[in-house]
């Protein structure tokens, strides 16, 4: 997820509430946001019609089996619309972007949402840090104190959400504390329950799309970039001296970054952009510029630069140490690759301090969680995201998987077939308890500044 940083000019700031008795329903919300012992309104700002916006911050323990050892604020934001509408929890996996925005399944149910920064990502980290308390249980732990603290106001159903990371960490909310919320809707979550098997990736880019003309194109403007890579890192080099980009503190070299941002072209072309997109596709006689030029817009040059990476620092520690990643094989790439596959990583992308051994049990247990105990739980993938090539199975009790054919890592419930939208459709608002005509969820679907999901800056480290 990109980093939204202008926050509005607010019109309430910096006020810290502590204890006093729960407020009225008929109160101003601001008033009622001032007796939860913790939250700080930080500011208000603009709104869709019908909302106001706020960013907060809850005090949070660092550790939440010791809450004596620390605190630290952690930021979220609020739409309101009415306490007696459901609430939305929308978990962002990363940082909160900082402008109003409303959720699909806000949308649907025509309720109030909560977006939540993930711990350890800017500002919301501690200081100072032990990245040994981030973990999936103690961010699960967060979303229970936030949701505990706002169900005194907000007392109507809840629903959790989120897309790729944000996604993800909606299920392990639920698996943790499967009472706090009454349904999930979960958008293109990866699941990799056991790390180093990840064949299915491989069986993904041998088969996405329905054009294997377009899968070769891809594969040969991917050699050919490593083929050039004496002119192409040249040139890749004169723009990080010239733009102030450096690689010492992370990756090493501008050529391990290089080699990393090539080998994230073709996952990134159908993550991201569409069967009809092939035709943009660069053959493997365009001139180096024309594949440099492909290659950055694609999967952008500056992102394993130390000021681009270390930003994701918290993401790629929780897939080193958790959340497990993809490893590709390329074999494609062998004869042009500088680098053993030991070096396609989660860990190579984390500071040499932070790097650190894998624990395979967590994955497992909420892999099995989900496939035996889960209930009221949606899945959407997208048919061409790479990031749905290994799944999430939920049980059989109310919970549903549906993939929108040719959707990419955007996939959402208004991009399904109409019978399948109009199931998941109908088993949120029955979730949320409340009913509306699905002409009108349809057209609340429209594309806006305020209704796109998080857009998760997810990175494979292979």
């Amino acid at each position: 997820m990109l980093l939204r940083t202008a926050l509005v000019a607010g019109v309430v700031t910096a006020l810290t509430f502590g204890l006093a008795p729960a407020a009225t329903a008929e109160e101003d919300i601001v008033a009622q946001l001032k007796h939860v012992p913790g939250l700080t309104v930080v500011s208000e700002g603009a709104a869709p019609a019908g909302y106001r916006f706020f960013i907060l911050n809850y005090s949070q323990p660092v550790d939440h089996r010791r809450p004596s050892a620390g605190r630290f604020e952690q930021r979220f934001q609020l739409l309101h619309k009415a306490t007696d509408r459901p609430m939305v929890l929308h978990t962002s996996g990363y940082n909160m972007r900082t402008t109003a925005f409303r959720s699909e399944p806000t949308q649907l149910i025509d309720g109030n949402q909560i977006s939540v920064e993930q711990r350890f990502f800017e500002p919301s980290r501690p200081n100072p840090a032990d990245w040994d308390d981030l973990n999936i249980w103690q961010a699960a732990t967060d979303h229970h104190r936030i949701v505990e603290a706002l169900k005194r106001i907000y007392s109507k159903k809840w629903i959790s959400t989120g897309a790729s990371k944000g996604g993800m960490t909606s299920v392990y909310h639920r698996r943790f504390y499967p009472r706090d919320v009454d349904g999930v809707v979960a958008y293109v979550a990866s699941n990799d329950a056991i790390n180093n098997q990840d064949r299915e990736y491989d069986k993904f880019f041998e088969s996405v799309g329905n054009d294997p003309a377009c899968r070769q194109t891809l594969n040969d403007v991917q050699h050919e970039a490593l083929k050039r890579r004496p002119e192409l890192l040249a040139k890749y080099e004169a723009w990080a001296k010239a733009n102030n980009r450096t690689f010492n503190q992370v990756l090493g070299s501008a050529d391990k970054a290089f080699e990393m941002t090539v080998l994230d072209v073709v996952w990134a072309f159908w993550q991201y952009s569409k069967q009809a997109d092939c035709a943009t596709v660069p053959a493997k006689t365009a001139s180096s510029d024309e594949i440099y030029n492909w290659v950055d817009k694609i999967a952008d040059w500056s992102f394993y630069t130390d000021q681009d990476v270390l930003a994701y620092a918290p993401y790629y520690y929780q897939a080193a140490t958790q959340l497990g990643a993809p490893a590709l094989k390329f074999k494609h790439l062998r004869d042009v690759t500088n680098y053993p596959p030991s070096f396609y990583e989660a860990n190579s992308n984390l500071p040499p301090s932070l790097r650190s051994r894998h624990d395979p049990w967590p994955m497992i247990d909420v892999d099995f969680w989900v496939r035996t105990q889960s209930s009221q739980m949606l899945f959407v993938y997208g048919a061409n995201d790479p990031w749905g090539a290994e799944p999430f199975v939920p049980s059989r009790r109310d919970s549903f998987t549906y993939t929108a054919p040719g959707a990419n890592h955007g996939a959402n419930i208004s991009q399904l077939v109409p019978a399948d939208k109009e199931a998941a459709t109908k088993a949120l608002q029955r979730w949320a308890n409340v009913s509306a005509p699905l002409a009108t969820a349809s057209k609340a679907l429209s594309v806006s500044e305020f209704d796109k999901l998080e857009d998760a800056r997810d990175r494979f480290p292979r």
